[in-house]
């Protein structure tokens, strides 16, 4: 097959530990064509939709890869092309979805699909599952949340676009710095957060369970946090254990794959802590390594045979 990856500047890659260079790993050793893009290499040439993407392919040097000169390809022309950016899910986020989207109209297969990445934001999807979230509201306003506060004792907020862990705050009831932690997250009231109550489960782990093609795989990855810390993200210094999935894990993440699939969203990463869900990653998730190197699972095998199942 011929695969495009946009993803961020590849120098920026931690190489020993991203997802997205572990599936591009297992699809080169199966002998397919890999090309890398940037977000800022689609465009549009009149009603047009094109992609500048780079030959690509891994070497043992300190450097890790080659990448020739980029060459605009009509996206159609590959066989998948996998949007692998990071957030933040930002304005030339959305319109890189519009792009992508337009592309997929003539004949491309993007996945995930641009317009679930959209629709599916990653605070907010939890809302679709009232069954599974905790007690959560979504506002801009400080009064509301204090309301919620002063209901729930002990929260967390959160902004909607953020990723590993960033601007998330804990709040108690007897904090002396809750009105300028309302003030610096809501931009005075200017940005909807969302707040949720505290799960004090989390010293056990917030558990990214990924999603492939609707199916869970059988581990998960507890990311425990670090001493003094409230978030167990690996990019807020958390450990990551990997586990396998409880009956709980499983309920949630077989419901909600069912409904991941029929929006073309091939690879999710689910957030549950304790036996709530807390989040639905649709952009990059990450943590496959992680798990790869704990247990007998290859994620990112189990990744490229699904792709390879839906190209054929």
């Amino acid at each position: 097959m011929k695969l495009a990856f946009i993803l961020d500047p590849l120098a920026s890659l931690k190489t020993y530990k991203d997802t997205s260079v572990a599936i591009m790993r297992a699809a080169a050793r199966r002998g397919h064509a890999l090309f890398v893009a940037e977000q800022g290499d689609l465009l549009l040439r009149g009603e047009r939709a094109v992609l500048k993407a780079a030959p690509f392919s891994f070497d043992g040097t300190d450097n890790w890869y080659q990448a020739g000169d980029k060459i605009e390809f009509a996206p159609e022309q590959f066989d998948a092309v996998l949007m692998r950016k990071d957030p933040p899910f930002d304005t030339e986020y959305v319109y890189s979805t519009y792009l992508l989207e337009l592309a997929e109209q003539q004949g491309a297969r993007v996945l995930n699909r641009p317009r679930a990445i959209r629709d599916w934001n990653e605070k907010l999807s939890v809302a679709r599952f009232p069954q599974f979230a905790p007690p959560f509201m979504v506002t801009r306003h400080g009064e509301s949340i204090r309301e919620f506060l002063a209901e729930h004792g002990d929260i967390v907020v959160k902004p909607l676009d953020g990723m590993g862990g960033s601007g998330v705050f804990r709040l108690h009831a007897a904090d002396h710095n809750i009105g300028v932690i309302l003030e610096t997250i809501t931009h005075y009231e200017r940005r909807t957060v969302m707040a949720q109550r505290y799960l004090p489960e989390i010293k056990a782990g917030d558990k990214r369970i990924l999603i492939i093609d609707g199916e869970p795989l059988p581990y998960v990855l507890a990311r425990i946090p670090k001493a003094g810390e409230t978030r167990g993200n690996l990019a807020a210094g958390g450990t990551g254990v990997s586990q396998p999935l409880s009956p709980r894990d499983r309920e949630i993440a077989t419901a909600v794959g069912v409904e991941l699939k029929k929006e073309g969203l091939l690879l999710v990463g689910l957030d549950v802590i304790g036996d709530h869900l807390t989040e639905i990653n649709v952009t990059s998730p990450t943590g496959m390594v992680e798990i790869a190197a704990q247990t007998d699972c290859d994620p990112a095998a189990v990744f490229m045979d699904a792709l390879e199942r839906i190209c054929a």
